[in-house]
């Protein structure tokens, strides 16, 4: 099975698409375009070590290889890139883990007294 996601990351302008394929429902692939130069070395580093085991990476018992290989390769970047979440959503709908449903994060400056 494959699955899509297509990422919009926010301030920085970069749009990210994901493609996930997975014979099995147990190993993923991944094909990753990007306009984002960090990201794009995220994804030659998962292209070095797939097919990737989904069961490792959503057991909490276990490390998960991706999140390891986005903190090695995406350090100046800010943790709140929403690319690795589109990565995640992605393997999980190509191993059957997920059904695809879109997730949306909508970002807006607030009053203080509404965060209250």
């Amino acid at each position: 099975m494959r699955a899509c996601s297509s990422v919009d990351a926010g301030i920085c302008g970069f749009h990210t698409t994901v493609v996930a394929a997975s014979a099995d429902k147990r190993h993923v692939t991944f094909a990753i375009e990007t306009e984002c130069d960090v990201v794009a070395r995220l994804a030659a580093a998962l292209g070095e070590i797939q097919p990737i085991d989904v069961y490792g990476e959503v057991d909490k018992r276990k490390e998960s290889v991706i999140l390891a290989t986005v903190v090695e390769t995406m350090a100046e970047c800010r943790k709140s890139c929403a690319v690795p979440l589109g990565i995640f959503k992605a393997m999980q709908v190509a191993t059957g883990l997920a059904l695809p449903r879109d997730v949306h994060i909508a970002v807006t400056a607030c009053e203080a007294a509404d965060a209250e």
